[in-house]
């Protein structure tokens, strides 16, 4: 089954049932499916102002943890989820050559407590960082890579969340 983004509601949610039912951890983890929700709400807000490739912002919410084989030290989940994304693009989604490079560099580098100037793989970072307090963390501003993102971090929690629609 093939899917072209961005997908009609159909397919999205398809791709969205297939990743919460072969996720390992479980509906109780911290790395499960409601935090892969968030980061989708929160890379769209910063990727709409900083003019970031959408598609992949969504894909990476939904493919970046979901390799994870536990909640606590996993330097592998990252590269998986990558390899992930390569195997189903074409078949899931569709991306131009470009797009799937730039989709698995964010999965593959994302927990490595890095910065980026490309726009694209930034938002993605920047959200999932964004979401640190659902394990009792602060984002760090220093390890963020747009100004809006530094911005959202210095709010509390449920105000960041109020700003990108999540309630």
């Amino acid at each position: 089954m093939v899917y072209t983004l961005p997908m009609d509601e159909e397919g999205w949610k398809k791709l969205q049932e297939h990743l919460i039912g072969q996720f390992r951890l479980g509906r109780w983890s911290a790395h499960d499916h409601e935090h892969w929700r968030r980061v989708e709400l929160y890379g769209l807000h910063l990727g709409r102002g900083a003019g970031a490739d959408l598609e992949v912002i969504r894909l990476f919410a939904w493919l970046h943890d979901s390799q994870r084989y536990e909640d606590g030290h996993d330097p592998e989940h990252g590269p998986r989820a990558a390899a992930l994304a390569q195997e189903m693009c074409g078949s899931w989604f569709q991306l131009q050559p470009s797009q799937l490079a730039t989709l698995m560099l964010a999965c593959d580098q994302h927990e490595r407590g890095l910065v980026s100037a490309e726009a694209t793989v930034g938002c993605c970072w920047d959200a999932d960082r964004l979401d640190l307090d659902r394990v009792a963390k602060s984002p760090d501003p220093d390890l963020l890579s747009t100004a809006e993102a530094r911005r959202l971090a210095l709010m509390r929690p449920s105000q960041r969340q109020a700003v990108v629609g999540i309630s």
